[in-house]
């Protein structure tokens, strides 16, 4: 787990410049992604996800509504390409 990374409010995520991860994680988290997902429609909770920026890293506590091959989606359209992710936790 990465510790010490700055927690934002989702709304906050499409001020920041995205970045890829130095490591592809994508593969990794894949069934994090998916155990998010679930949670997210069957019972609403909500994920914590760490992602890449170019102002370096930061999380976010939210719904993951969708997920695709190359990306997941969150609340008001906002999206993260999975390249991004550094963690995911629930």
């Amino acid at each position: 787990m990465i510790t010490t990374v700055e927690l934002i409010p989702k709304e906050d995520i499409p001020k920041y410049r995205l970045a890829k991860a130095s490591e592809d994680h994508s593969r990794e988290l894949r069934p994090k992604l998916q155990g998010a997902l679930r949670l997210g429609n069957e019972f609403k909770s909500k994920a914590t996800i760490t992602f890449q920026t170019l102002d370096g890293p930061k999380r976010v506590e939210t719904t993951v509504w969708t997920l695709t091959d190359d990306a997941l989606q969150i609340k008001n359209g906002v999206v993260l390409p999975l390249g991004s992710l550094l963690d995911v936790e629930y």
